[in-house]
């Protein structure tokens, strides 16, 4: 049947109004928040699963872009000029960064809106959610 529309033009509109971007979720907790996630066996098994769960999830509806890897609390800060290097821990923060995830989505508001399910809001965690850009070639 005609329908008087080209259909690469059809495959056109539709592919941009399925364009995805990515973000990149940046977890943060407190040393404290993160030991009291992890607590006692039991505590960390229910972590890992409701983390798995989620992770999964986002896979399964094809968000998930990139795994990411959980950070550990130690580390250095080069900063300025003089390349001046800090040992952690960082006291000049609150919150660390715990590890992060990248994931597509339509826009900002769909990436937050992914956002809300993650296990890190059960407690006293954040997500920042942060476009990612792209390098001009």
């Amino acid at each position: 049947m005609q329908t008087g529309v080209d259909d690469s033009a059809q495959a056109q509109t539709a592919s941009r109004e399925t364009v995805m971007s990515k973000y990149v979720y940046l977890f943060r907790a407190s040393a404290d928040d993160q030991r009291a996630a992890m607590g006692t066996p039991e505590q960390a098994q229910r972590s890992l699963q409701a983390w798995l769960t989620w992770i999964r999830d986002l896979e399964a509806k094809g968000h998930l872009q990139q795994r990411g890897e959980p950070l550990l609390p130690e580390g250095s800060v080069v900063r300025g000029p003089k390349q001046v290097v800090t040992d952690g821990p960082f006291v000049e923060i609150k919150d660390m960064v715990c590890g992060f995830i990248v994931v597509e989505a339509r826009d900002l508001a769909q990436a937050v809106e992914l956002a809300h399910g993650c296990p890190m809001l059960y407690g006293a965690g954040s997500v920042e959610v942060r476009p990612v850009g792209a390098l001009a070639d």
